[in-house]
């Protein structure tokens, strides 16, 4: 399980790396706020260039 979770982490890079140590500092109440910002991210760097980004500007 170990070995599958610490392949899991290298293919995330970076990412990967702030969750581990999230965990190891026994942040865990962070991991759900540090994934609800890289959706939001991800969210925006998509709409940008769509047709769904006039409805993203009534989000903010």
């Amino acid at each position: 399980m170990a070995k599958a979770f610490r392949g899991a982490v290298n293919r995330l890079g970076i990412m990967g790396e702030l969750l581990v140590f999230l965990w190891e500092q026994k942040l865990w109440w962070m991991i759900p706020m540090v994934v609800v910002l890289l959706l939001l991210g991800i969210l925006l760097i998509f709409a940008q260039s769509s047709a769904i980004a006039p409805f993203i500007y009534t989000l903010f």
